[in-house]
This record gives structure tokens, C-alpha cells and sequence, in this order.
């Protein structure tokens, strides 16, 4: 790249906004990764004087480049071992005292992004955490304005359905994570179901290289009696070191020096209601440096 090269520049200073958008369409920070060279390479070919708004031309590409790749890892996903969960993203605070993109980057809310189609996803990301008019997007995903308005509407209303209930701030997060912490290295087993919500559901992540539960686990008992046994066999970590994991309190686990996993959690009226652990090596390189994210 030439740092001075008007494509450069532009494409540069939007960097983070794409690699948001597209992490956001796919889970992915790797999958992410690849969609910004696909789109880097398609922008260089492009002639600038026609292109009145740059920032909305570049979302446009790298909108196109992850629904194509959505579409891919859809067919990788059936083959996946065990419960696939987002890749975590080390985030600085200031995404975290961003409420609106913190909820569109936690793991609950990737989760639920997960049920919608592919073009379903792309509108309702587009326009909810991005603000993106309906004009725009359908110029994205090659629909009219007016089926993208459906589209969006049929969307947000899957979502609404399944969204957390109530907004949590950091702070509550943080103490109910406290909480959980403590129970778990001192194996206190009342603890641990105290800070459970009574229909908490766990899901671990080990994408068939590292042990975990093929698949969720439903209830504080069996959440908490998994997770004890688990500790008893020395299959679960020691260490556990508070973080913030996509715009949200997280913790880092360690066998030793080597980490073992990160758990997030989605937290109701005061307790876990989801507990996720990914433990999925391939899905832990975006947790030693942290990597921006912006709506801007």
C-alpha cells in the first residue's frame, strides 16, 4: 500500500468500521480479516471519481464480499463438532461505554444474529448497529428499498424475540462475573447455582480439538454440576483473569502459562442466564491484543 494514495488513505481511515461491519455479518475476526483483502483488492480497481460517498462505497464491497463468505460458512458450520460460538475479540473500554455497539458485538447477541439468514443478517446489522439507510442497503444486497424495508422489519422482530430482556451494565456484569469467579476457584457449589439463573444454559466451544460438551447444557443444576466435575477431573482451569471480551466483562482462563479458554456471559435480572466458554485454539489469537471497533 502507498500510505499517500487517495484509495489508501480512505480505505485506511475506514479500516475499523469495515472490519466491525464484517465481523458482525460473520463471527469471525479471521473470516473478517480476509473479507477486508477481498475488499481492499476490488476498491484498488475502483475510480474514484465516481464515487461520490467513499465510506458507503467501501460498506457496500465489504457488505457483498461477507454475505459471500456467510454463505460459504454456512456449509462449514454443519460439519462443525460441538456448538460453534463467535470469535472473541480483546475490545479497549471505550467499546465498552458504547452501549449500543457493545450489545451488537456481544456473544449473546452474535448468537441470536446466528439464527437469521444470511441476507437478513446483513440488513439488520446494517441498520441497526450502523444506521445505514434503507437506500444504501439495498444497493448492498442487491435488493429494492422497498423489499429491504420487509426485510429489515421481519428481522428485528426474530431478533427482539430473542434478544437479552433487559439491559445490563458493565458494572452489574462485572459483580455477577466476580461472583462466579470466586465460586469457581474456591469450588463452592452453592455459589456457583446462586449466581446461575434457574434456566441458565451453558455452551463450550473446543471446535473438536479441545474437550467440551457437544452440546448446550440447560439448567443452573446441571450447569454447575458440569462445570464442578469438570474441575474435579482437572479438565477446567485455576486461573481466571477479569477482561473485557467484545465490549463486554470476560474472563481469561489458564492451565498454568497457557490459555485455556474465555468465558462471557449474558446476565438476567441479577444472575447467568448464558455461560459461554470458548476453548477452540483457533478462536483464541484475538485475546492477547486488543482490536478495534467502531460504528464510525
Amino acid at each position: 500500500m502507498d500510505a499517500h494514495d487517495p484509495a489508501t488513505e480512505t480505505f485506511v481511515a475506514h479500516r475499523n468500521l469495515l472490519f466491525t461491519v464484517a465481523y458482525e455479518m460473520l463471527g469471525s475476526a479471521a473470516d473478517a480479516e480476509d473479507v477486508l483483502q477481498e475488499t481492499w483488492l476490488r476498491w484498488v480497481k475502483v475510480d474514484l471519481a465516481e464515487v461520490t460517498d467513499r465510506r458507503a462505497y467501501l460498506v457496500r464491497i465489504t457488505t457483498r464480499q461477507a454475505l459471500n463468505r456467510l454463505r460459504t460458512m454456512s456449509r462449514r458450520r454443519e460439519a462443525y463438532v460441538g456448538p460453534w460460538l463467535p470469535e472473541p475479540l480483546l475490545t479497549a473500554p471505550d467499546v465498552a461505554e458504547d452501549a449500543e455497539l457493545a450489545e451488537s458485538v456481544s456473544m449473546a447477541m452474535m448468537l441470536v444474529l446466528e439464527t437469521l439468514s444470511p441476507t437478513e443478517r446483513a440488513v439488520f446489522v446494517l441498520r441497526e448497529a450502523f444506521d445505514v439507510g434503507y437506500e444504501e442497503i439495498a444497493a448492498a444486497v442487491d435488493k429494492t428499498p422497498a423489499a429491504v424495508r420487509q426485510i429489515a422489519h421481519r428481522a428485528r422482530r426474530h431478533v427482539d424475540a430473542r434478544r437479552p430482556r433487559a439491559t445490563v451494565s458493565p458494572g452489574q456484569t462485572r459483580a455477577v462475573l466476580e461472583s462466579f469467579r470466586r465460586a469457581l476457584e474456591t469450588g463452592d457449589l452453592q455459589g456457583l447455582l446462586d449466581v446461575l439463573a434457574p434456566d441458565a444454559v451453558l455452551m463450550s466451544d473446543g471446535g473438536g480439538v479441545r474437550q467440551a460438551a457437544v452440546r448446550p447444557i440447560v439448567s443452573a443444576d446441571k450447569v454447575a454440576r458440569f462445570i464442578m466435575g469438570g474441575a474435579a477431573k482437572n479438565r477446567w482451569p485455576v486461573a481466571l483473569t477479569p477482561t473485557l471480551v467484545n465490549g463486554s466483562p470476560a474472563l481469561l482462563a489458564h492451565q498454568g502459562e497457557e490459555l485455556d479458554g474465555v468465558f462471557a456471559i449474558s446476565v438476567v435480572e441479577g444472575r447467568i442466564a448464558g455461560l459461554y466458554y470458548v476453548r477452540n485454539p483457533e478462536k483464541l489469537t484475538r485475546v492477547a491484543s486488543e482490536t478495534a471497533l467502531t460504528r464510525e
